[in-house]
């Protein structure tokens, strides 16, 4: 594997963990599964004014990227379906927002993309 692949996997790999840190400060209510709790708000500042699942973003840097910052293309082929999974997830995610959190919807009309800026 190219020296130059490994390092810009590594660097944004970094980003990655940055981008996590930094939406778990913004978001006390961030966690693995959907629960809404009583004093829940909408989170729209920080990496939220830009994107509505930006710890998604953080994620699928670090896990997509893990097997070429490791020099592995084979292990990068196992990686292909990882995005198509955090889609459903995202979109079933989605659905129980907009039904259990209020001001959601207004939000996903604020904030417009899902994942990338200007894509989805």
């Amino acid at each position: 594997m190219p020296a130059g692949v490994i390092f810009l996997s590594d660097l944004l790999i970094l980003v990655g963990y940055g981008l996590f840190f930094l939406v778990m400060r913004e978001n006390s209510f961030a966690a693995r599964t959907v629960e809404i709790m009583p004093d829940q708000k909408v989170i729209q500042t920080g990496p939220y004014a830009v994107v509505r699942h930006p710890m998604y973003v953080a994620v699928s840097l670090m896990w997509v990227l893990t097997p070429l910052a490791l020099g592995s293309w084979w292990a990068f082929l196992l990686m292909i379906p990882f995005p198509l999974s955090l889609v459903f997830r995202i979109l079933d995610e989605e659905k129980t927002l907009v039904k259990d959190l209020p001001d959601y919807q207004a939000y996903m009309l604020k904030v417009k993309y899902r994942l990338l800026p200007g894509v989805w």
